[in-house]
């Protein structure tokens, strides 16, 4: 996940943002824990492992000026290395411009699971982080196994996914309960049958043991990284795992990996609610706001409405798919995920409530990452992959979804039920998940940078405290402020605490607070 950078061009900006909002469709949490793995030795590289920690990469140009790009080979299953079942993985850098000392490499990942870091880079971080940080570091991305150009994991066709998409999210009765739960099993099944080799290899602990390959590939005693959302999950998985190789480390937008799938989900209900109040106070005070010039409580009642009115009657949207309540949703979900697009979900709500859908629809579609011409990218397929995978499922029937409704809408009048419903998914997974909760500690790990956002809706900003105070060496930053993570949304004070770090390995003071 992450749309903090307003200064990108809109579609790569939606791309960015659905990195970190696909955890809500996919049932199981965006941001969730992987397997428990104990702190690996900082003895020699088993043998059976040399040959990938040894390999030579071979660069080429690619993605514009000044990338190059090359192939990792790691095992596909980390417990029989060798056999001949590799995965292969993308890797791209922008060598540090200079002028000054190379400080090695900083490899980054925007979240999801399933955000393209390759993409990332090349569309921004190695163009857009402070100039005297890429003068100091190689900037490089790699995609996690199962995502974008790293062997994507594939489910559907475009078409099926279209009508994925536009599945009733807020079952009324028994018939819509078994469209649901026919669409997930559907999804699943394709997931298994267009990716099964890789499908039960997608975990979090086995794309940060890929990292710590990469590492050693690049040449780096140590491993430097910036990780966004479900990003710092894998940044702080790989501390824990390989703590001796920490170097400087950012986590930003940040995660609790002692909680569990349920709890994960109706966390992340809160935090869109919390994102929506920050919304409706902005716009209820603002001339010709669609949901009213009175109070939040009007707001949401109007919003609520709304979306009842879309569950029976889908409005047009100038093309082949109307508008409709789950769609909807999603729209405006994805525009909580950063202040800089409340203007277009205005006029996008203005107009769907006048009959006319296609901005909201424009919004869902940034959201599913799904492409002008009807393609869809790999993140919505990655997504539950990894996160079924790392995690137990929320809920394993429709039982416990209802049961659990009251606590979802408690949490937000206006999206709980959709919410609630959304955390199906991995109920029924092809791969049984192989990780439960538990805590990261990275025992003598070099100084590590949580950083936390007061009203972010997709991390909330407990997750970003209880990440730093399981992590032996972490300070926690903190950005008053609304939106998803913090680096490089326009706070010097975040941005200067962040980038000191990165060049002297220096962290902020304790209790840091920034606005």
């Amino acid at each position: 996940m992450d749309t903090r950078h307003s200064s990108r061009p809109l579609r790569t900006l939606g791309a960015a943002l659905a990195a970190a909002a696909a955890l809500l469709l996919s049932g199981c949490s965006a941001d969730a824990p992987a397997p428990r793995a104990a702190a690996l030795s900082k003895k020699a590289v088993p043998a059976a492992l040399k040959p990938y920690y040894e390999q030579t990469l071979s660069w080429r140009l690619c993605g514009g000026a000044d990338f190059e790009c090359a192939t990792l080979k790691a095992p596909l299953d980390y417990t029989k290395p060798g056999t001949g079942r590799d995965v292969r993985l993308t890797v791209s850098r922008k060598k540090a411009t200079g002028p000054g000392r190379r400080l090695g490499s900083l490899l980054v990942n925007p979240g999801g699971p399933g955000g393209s870091a390759v993409g990332y880079l090349q569309s921004f971080a190695a163009v857009g982080y402070p100039t005297r940080v890429r003068a100091h570091y190689d900037m490089v991305a790699m995609d996690p196994r199962g995502v974008a150009e790293s062997e994507p994991i594939t489910c559907l066709s475009d078409k099926q996914m279209d009508a994925f998409t536009q599945t009733d999210q807020t079952p009324d009765g028994r018939g819509e309960t078994d469209r649901l739960v026919a669409a997930y099993k559907k999804f699943a099944d394709g997931c298994a049958s267009r990716s099964g080799r890789i499908l039960g290899h997608v975990s979090t602990v086995e794309a940060a043991r890929d990292m710590d390959v990469l590492r050693a590939a690049l040449g780096d005693r140590k491993l430097h990284y910036v990780g966004a959302s479900y990003g710092t999950f894998l940044g702080a998985t790989y501390a824990d795992l390989y703590p001796h190789r920490v170097g400087r480390l950012v986590l930003d937008g940040a995660l609790d990996p002692t909680l569990s799938s349920r709890r994960i989900n109706r966390d992340q209900t809160a935090g869109f609610e919390t994102a929506f109040t920050a919304f409706a106070k902005d716009c209820v005070r603002r001339t010709g706001c669609p949901l009213g010039t009175g109070s939040v409580a009007t707001a949401r009642d109007r919003l609520g409405a709304f979306f009842a009115r879309l569950d029976s009657h889908p409005v047009g949207t100038g093309g082949p798919r109307p508008l409709s309540e789950s769609l909807a949703t999603m729209g405006v979900i994805s525009a909580m995920y950063d202040e800089t697009a409340w203007p277009q979900l205005r006029t996008a709500l203005r107009s769907a409530m006048s009959g006319h859908g296609g901005g909201l629809l424009n919004l869902a579609d940034l959201y599913y990452e799904r492409d002008t011409d009807g393609s869809y990218a790999n993140l919505m397929y990655a997504n539950p992959a990894v996160n079924c995978l790392d995690l137990p499922p929320a809920f394993r029937t429709p039982a416990e979804v209802r049961k659990s409704v009251p606590a979802f809408e408690k949490a937000s009048p206006v999206f709980g039920k959709a919410l609630a419903w959304a955390a199906l998914n991995c109920a029924y997974w092809p791969v049984r998940p192989t990780g439960t909760p538990h805590p990261l500690r990275a025992k003598g790990a070099d100084p590590i940078v949580v950083v936390g956002t007061t009203r972010d809706p997709a991390t909330p900003y407990p997750w970003a405290r209880g990440l730093a105070s399981q992590l032996s060496s972490a300070t926690l930053l903190t950005y008053d402020g609304d939106g998803h993570t913090a680096y490089g949304r326009g706070s010097g004070c975040i941005d200067n605490a962040i980038n000191t770090y990165l060049l002297t390995g220096r962290p902020p003071a304790a209790h840091t607070r920034c606005h």
